[in-house]
């Protein structure tokens, strides 16, 4: 059973496990996915124990209704190398509505841990994440370039990590980022500074964009918040903690966006910590959201509207 503390919701789960020893229903995580029913519209909950699994994993569109469960962020990873094309060497790709995953960390070592790798940089993804109504609790996301691409449809994560150096969340996600560590590795970039977040909202009717909500910013070398994938592209960071890796000018306008920096929607809000002063600022990075326009960003309801709402996002699940 998934049980949720908000609206006193009740999941009910067919559940299955997951055991590279042998002890459970299955061996590999994929072959779990695979083993659930096409369009199924019940909740299926795949439990997966401790360990590392060196697979990658694929929830297809057809397998809605996923709740997978590892044994927590620091016990359950999933490991590839997959890279170049980043479309389809993922370690970890959902196209799949409705899927939660809990409590797993994904980590595409092929130029990861960036101390001690003879790799050259290269695009690497941990994640994609391409389907509608994706929640993820507790879930670390580890790479250097392109880490977490957060591809398109609503997502929410909480409590997770994210960890790169260069575009390392970066795609079209309608998504909020609530409490996460975002952990910058810029020290393998010799000298050069990063970027974390690469958003690619190409248009003003739109309603995709990333919102950081009471993050903490961490690691090590240098860092822009972010530059433009797309011309209208919309970041907020609202009461993050912001450490003195920032760069002081805060945001680079790219190639994307040069000449189109006032169509741009990048946004620091009652920040806080030595890379939070906004005085050294790119000058076309202050504009003013609205009071009801922040409201709306930085509410659930941003991405847990339509159809009265699918997300209830749970303190615990059991």
């Amino acid at each position: 059973m998934v049980s949720t503390n908000n609206r006193n919701i009740k999941i009910r789960c067919h559940t299955i496990t997951v055991d590279p020893s042998g002890g459970g229903n299955f061996t590999s995580i994929q072959s779990a996915i695979y083993s659930v029913p096409q369009f199924s519209r019940n909740w299926t909950c795949i439990r997966v124990k401790q360990g590392v699994y060196r697979e990658r994993v694929y929830i297809p569109f057809d397998r809605p209704f996923i709740y997978l469960a590892g044994a927590g962020q620091r016990k359950t990873y999933v490991v590839s190398d997959g890279h170049d094309p980043i479309d389809s060497t993922s370690t970890f790709t959902t196209r799949a509505e409705n899927i939660i995953v809990k409590g797993i960390s994904f980590n595409n070592s092929y130029n990861y841990p960036p101390i001690g790798s003879n790799n050259s940089m290269k695009a690497a993804a941990a994640a994609k994440i391409e389907g509608d109504k994706s929640a993820f609790y507790d879930c670390g996301f580890f790479g250097l370039q392109d880490t977490l691409w957060d591809f398109n449809g609503r997502h929410y994560f909480k409590q997770c990590t994210i960890e790169g150096a260069v575009d390392f969340i970066f795609g079209s996600g309608q998504s909020i980022y609530e409490k996460c560590v975002i952990s910058v590795v810029a020290e393998a970039l010799h000298g050069g500074a990063g970027y974390i977040t690469a958003q690619g909202r190409g248009d003003p009717k739109e309603r995709n964009g990333f919102v950081f909500k009471e993050c903490n910013i961490i690691g090590n070398g240098k860092t822009y918040l972010g530059r433009p994938w797309r011309k209208y592209a919309r970041v907020i960071f609202y009461q993050t903690s912001m450490s003195d890796i920032i760069v002081p000018l805060g945001w680079d306008a790219w190639y994307n966006a040069g000449g189109y920096e006032g169509k741009l929607t990048f946004e620091e809000i009652d920040c806080k910590g030595l890379g939070a002063k906004r005085s050294g600022r790119v000058k076309w990075a202050n504009k003013r959201l609205s009071r009801r326009e922040l409201q709306r960003l930085i509410s659930l309801s941003y991405v847990n509207g339509g159809g009265g709402g699918w997300l209830s996002p749970p303190e615990s699940i059991n």
